[in-house]
């Protein structure tokens, strides 16, 4: 161990950069912990304890800081990477669930579940600008690329509403299926898309008018409908797939975003939740709360490589690049 620092101490006193592997970071609601998962190894080499039954989990622009929503301490908190030490909270209103960060790298939209409010927090003031009503139980948040529109799905209300982020005011509002529990814009911002866990489905919105363009229905042989329960989504950047968590029914889906088609279900572990890519988006690595680890998916052959166990109830993932 010594050794090892010295050379450290050596390669820094030379400028010298020391590689070190990027990371996956998972909240765990059960055992208010964040693991670390080195991509290399797909191990993992930290465990960091944080605030009460932590969910939603983002990096600053630059990876700078970490921000996490403490959802039963009512806080989110701000995390030096690094050292893992928390280093401040910032205000969030009650029982923050999920959160987004503006393109501005300033402002963060959090739901607030129990409040049925979305609270804009400026995280360089550490203050609350506006807190904008919205429906009952509100979960999914998302923000359009060019930081116009920012989105709020709430659970009992099944709506997703829009919001003017020049004005922090509600302009829209549009049904979608039971339960909508997560949202993402397409990466050119031309599509929103909701998932909604009760329905069972995924409504697509076209940007401009608000209006529904399509509904992605789920179906596996041998699994009960009830159980197929759409929750997280990511959306690759060249436009191929996106993958779909189906919760309790143990599987991701893969959607080709340009016919809306499903072309595939992988297995994975039990209730899977959210999932992050990796840097060139050759692994996704979902949560799966109920049995506690993270698969590794292999992205071009889509096939899982991997479970790594993790926390209590892993909820969400974030994706840190560490040179």
């Amino acid at each position: 161990m010594r050794i090892l620092w010295q050379i450290t101490g050596l390669a820094i006193g030379m400028g010298l950069s020391i590689a070190t592997a990027d990371e996956i970071w998972v909240s765990n609601e059960k055992d208010d912990t964040i693991s670390v998962i080195d991509i290399d190894t797909l191990e993992v080499t930290r465990t960091i304890d944080v605030g009460e039954r932590p969910r939603g989990i983002t990096f600053a622009i630059d990876h700078s800081v970490l921000y996490l929503c403490a959802s039963d301490s009512d806080t989110v908190q701000v995390i030096d990477p690094e050292t893992g030490k928390i280093l401040h909270e910032l205000p969030s209103g009650e029982d923050p669930e999920q959160f987004v960060l503006h393109p501005d790298g300033k402002h963060l939209y959090i739901a607030n579940e129990d409040d049925a409010i979305t609270t804009v927090v400026d995280t360089d003031t550490r203050k609350v600008i506006a807190q904008i009503d919205v429906g009952i139980e509100p979960e999914g948040m998302a923000v359009s690329p060019d930081g116009k529109i920012a989105i709020t799905t709430s659970e009992t209300t099944n709506m997703a509403h829009w919001i003017d982020t020049g004005t922090q005011e509600l302009f829209a509002n549009t049904i979608v299926d039971q339960r909508p529990r997560h949202a993402e814009f397409t990466h050119d911002g031309s599509e929103l898309w909701v998932s909604s866990e009760i329905g069972g489905t995924i409504t697509v919105f076209d940007r401009e008018n608000q209006q529904e363009k399509a509904k992605i229905e789920f179906e596996i042989q041998g699994i009960h409908p009830d159980r197929v329960q759409p929750v997280g989504f990511e959306m690759t950047r060249d436009g191929q797939h996106v993958f779909v968590a189906l919760g309790p029914a143990n599987h991701i889906a893969v959607v080709d975003p340009k016919t809306y088609e499903v072309t595939d279900y992988i297995l994975v572990g039990r209730r899977v939740w959210h999932m992050a890519f990796n840097g060139d988006e050759s692994l996704l690595f979902t949560t799966n709360g109920v049995s506690g680890d993270v698969t590794v998916i292999d992205v071009g052959s889509l096939e899982p490589i991997k479970s790594i166990k993790v926390g209590r109830f892993p909820w969400g993932a974030a994706y840190r690049p560490t040179n």
